[in-house]
């Protein structure tokens, strides 16, 4: 399977290269081919539970566009298909929906004043999107921004779904909400200040964000996934008994689809980064992982014999810092970067494989760690198609767009 998995990604960095020949890099580039067959893989393994779109881990409206498209849903015969956005900003949310977005869950609480003012001044916004909250003080801020009594925001609950062994803690920092109890206070602390509550999220990121990578990595995952089976029935059922039927049981993210539609109170999944497939996702288990985005840079010095240093390059992830957040050389293959410098803001050696034949102004192909935040390096990504033809479109930055 990697045999063809490297074959495939020879086929699609050909097909950039040549789409892209008259432009100068840097320069980031999307095989289209690639991304709509991801597409249909998410589907594929989410089944018939729709999958809501991760707009952090894509960060181009015209992706956006591509993914939510009505014939998507259509791909595969009785599949869920793509249906709304799931946003990381209040101000994003907004923006989506001025654009046109009518199902937008907020995935992480908001504190922006601003935002949650121009968000109650609008109706068609307020039945847009469903602001996330975990904590009674957010709903606080909430109220006192949006102003108007008679308004009630739609809420969900984001609930704690990191896996505990005792003390120990085996997951993200999210949501102080664990128990049943403890969601359906919130619930009801929610209704009685004017808001209703229409769903519950459960993000498992030590399933969903985490490599098959070790034999004890999975054993964390399937202890993970019997908890939150177990606990989340419970906490839904919980705060319905409180709220009432929800229209939203969120979970999972692209490597843990199978995990999350396994469980029969889940109606929605939320994926994204599936469809670019950074590095961060090379080795999972869950499916077959098919690269659809690539960043360029060229040559621009040869130091020493064996070595070659491009430009710029250094694009870092967020999450813990280490090798598994640096941009990884893809083409031509078998180069590494240098341990003493790693990817640097301006320039980027390289090392192994046809190093050394790199030509001055030759160019060189990388990998990002993490799908979206590769566009807030880029104003534009260019959408390569299977005949070659290429497409220019802006990502959020080159729409004047930074959400944090």
């Amino acid at each position: 399977m990697r045999k063809a998995r490297s074959r495939s990604a020879t086929a699609v960095i050909e097909r950039l290269t040549r789409a892209t020949a008259d432009l100068d890099p840097p320069l980031a580039a999307i095989d289209m081919p690639t991304l709509r067959a991801n597409a249909a893989d998410l589907i594929r393994r989410a089944g018939s539970v729709p999958i809501r779109l991760a707009s952090k881990s894509v960060r181009c409206r015209t992706v956006l566009d591509e993914a939510l498209t009505p014939q998507r849903a259509l791909t595969l015969a009785g599949a869920g298909g793509f249906r709304g956005i799931m946003s990381y900003s209040l101000r994003e949310a907004i923006w989506l929906a001025g654009n046109g977005h009518t199902d937008i869950l907020m995935g992480y609480p908001t504190t922006d004043r601003a935002a949650l003012r121009d968000y109650a001044a609008a109706p068609e916004l307020v039945a847009a999107i469903v602001l996330m909250v975990d904590d009674i003080d957010q709903l606080g801020v909430i109220r006192g921004s949006v102003g108007n009594p008679e308004l009630r925001p739609r809420v969900c609950l984001d609930v704690d779904a990191s896996l505990r062994v005792g003390p120990v803690h085996l997951g993200v920092r999210r949501s102080p909400l664990r128990t049943p109890a403890q969601a359906a206070a919130l619930a009801a602390a929610a209704l009685q200040r004017g808001f209703d509550v229409v769903g519950v999220m459960t993000y498992e990121a030590q399933i969903a964000g985490l490599p098959d990578t070790r034999f004890a990595v999975r054993r964390l995952k399937w202890a993970s996934a019997r908890d939150m089976l177990r606990r989340r029935g419970a906490v839904v059922a919980a705060v319905q008994n409180v709220a009432g039927p929800l229209e939203i049981v969120n979970s999972g993210g692209s490597g843990s689809i199978e995990v999350s539609v396994a469980d029969e109170v889940v109606t929605e999944v939320t994926a994204g980064s599936g469809l670019y497939v950074p590095t961060l996702f090379d080795d999972y288990r869950s499916f077959t992982p098919h690269p659809a985005m690539y960043f360029a840079t060229s040559v621009l010095r040869r130091p020493a014999p064996g070595i070659a240093t491009a430009f710029s390059g250094g694009y870092i992830a967020s999450g813990p810092a280490g090798d598994s957040r640096v941009p990884q050389p893809a083409w031509p293959p078998g180069m590494k970067l240098i341990a003493s410098e790693g990817a640097g803001e301006v320039q980027t050696p390289l090392t192994g494989g046809k190093a050394g034949e790199l030509a001055i102004g030759d160019r060189v192909w990388f990998r990002h760690a993490k799908a979206g935040e590769l566009c807030e390096r880029f104003d534009r990504v260019h959408l390569v198609e299977a005949d070659g033809r290429r497409t220019t479109v802006p990502t959020y930055r080159g729409e004047g767009q930074c959400f944090g």
